[in-house]
């Protein structure tokens, strides 16, 4: 990934319950160093002394009670572990609940060149809302080509060569109702290890789309703002490729495919495009059954099973009634 900075931090677009409310109070210079830890560190044991083991690579998080410390301290006149503290290239220090720090320990953050920013938020809420946003950034990540919508709850990707029909299968189903995400480049990240998150590649392009014959649409605006959102996980992906005739497609779906990406294998679905065939209500179709199979109802299996049962009841009739030693 790109080196990302303090300034970056306090530059994040992030709304409603992700704000930070960041703002720098003194060390504007530290705000070119670089964050490349996602984890945050509360420095109580560095400021009484303890240096071993101090993650100063880390952000540093000074809450109610670093913050009573470090004022204790400066009453004190001693603010020896302070200067220590910042002998370290410590990449920068928030203060939560609007707490200032004192002139003293103000003047040692400038003068090391460390960026100090200050937040309105409890330590709490700030540690978790720093470390979701974090995650999200230092997550792997990767650009695919292909269309992100929301589909009765479900995020599907929907992949295939260029000219299949991906841009128009999404329109279908964005007037049907469902959602679009991103069109055309979709950036994947790897969130907690285990989820794949979606977006779009670029925020400031909004949600726009190309037709081929129409040019650059604005969904949010032709079909509203409950047509579009920010980022979905991606819990299926429809890959759409050209009819083949020589290719057996699989008619019954018993079979559990999957794509790897980042690390992430979702299940795949191909779907086969040729005229006459209603592309948009089989990824409807598909979402439903996937929601099914996330209940644990599989419709394949429970096929299987009853044609199995039927075919041993035959069985045990015929062995029944062709055994003359029963009569």
């Amino acid at each position: 990934m790109k080196e990302f900075t303090v300034l970056d931090l306090l530059n994040l677009e992030l709304k409603a319950h992700n704000e930070l409310n960041l703002k720098c109070i003194a060390g504007r210079k530290g705000l070119v160093r670089k964050i490349t830890d996602p984890e945050i560190n509360r420095p109580g044991l560095t400021l009484s002394g303890f240096y071993e083991e101090f993650a100063f690579h880390r952000i540093q998080l000074f809450g109610k009670g670093e913050a009573s410390y470090i004022g204790k301290l400066e009453k004190e006149d001693a603010m020896e572990s302070v200067e220590k503290l910042f002998s370290y290239h410590v990449s920068c220090c928030i203060f939560s609940n609007g707490h200032t720090p004192g002139k003293r320990f103000l003047e040692i953050a400038e003068k090391s060149g460390c960026a100090v920013l200050q937040t309105d938020l409890p330590s709490a809420e700030l540690a978790m809302r720093l470390m979701r946003a974090l995650s999200n950034v230092f997550a792997p990540h990767k650009i695919i080509h292909g269309v992100l919508v929301e589909v009765f709850g479900i995020g599907i990707l929907i992949t295939g060569s260029s000219g299949v029909g991906k841009s128009e299968t999404a329109l279908e189903l964005i007037e049907r109702g469902h959602r679009l995400i991103a069109d055309d480049s979709v950036e994947l990240r790897n969130v907690s290890g285990n989820i794949l998150m979606g977006s779009g590649k670029d925020q400031r392009l909004g949600h726009h789309m190309e037709i081929r014959g129409l040019g650059i649409i604005n969904v949010s605006y032709l079909f509203g703002v409950g047509s579009i959102r920010d980022r979905k996980q991606v819990q299926m992906i429809v890959d759409l490729e050209e009819w083949d005739q020589e290719k057996v497609y699989d008619r019954l779906g018993s079979g559990e495919n999957t794509r790897e990406i980042l690390g992430i294998k979702v299940p795949l679905v191909h779907v086969p495009v040729k005229a006459g065939r209603n592309i948009p209500i089989i990824i409807e179709t598909a979402a439903m059954n996937e929601r099914l199979k996330m209940m644990g109802y599989y419709a394949a299996r429970e096929f299987d099973q009853n044609v199995l049962r039927w075919l041993e009841s035959k069985n045990a009739r015929n062995l029944y009634f062709n055994n003359k030693d029963i009569f």
